[in-house]
């Protein structure tokens, strides 16, 4: 006997973080429980975003560490890291 396929979730339930609109009219309030998971979540995606951010940085700093202008300057260098240069 074969499966036959079915659309993902109606089978079997995804959990959702974005929450329903629908849901929202249905209740006159969110539970308190659903916007402390939603505050996690966010916190959450707002750290993994700004570690891969600084993670790219690094890695972009890194590849042009050798390059220098004329007067042995980086040419590459992070913003706001040092004082500015003196013409």
């Amino acid at each position: 006997m074969t499966d036959a396929p079915t659309s993902v979730g109606k089978a079997h339930p995804l959990l959702t973080v974005v929450p329903d609109p629908a849901a929202d009219r249905a209740t006159a309030a969110p539970s308190p429980s659903a916007s402390l998971i939603d505050e996690i979540v966010r916190e959450g995606a707002r750290r993994v975003l700004a570690e891969a951010l600084k993670a790219e940085v690094d890695a972009y700093l890194a590849q042009f560490a050798g390059e220098r202008d004329e007067q042995g300057r980086r040419l590459v260098v992070r913003n706001g890291s040092h004082r500015p240069r003196r013409s």
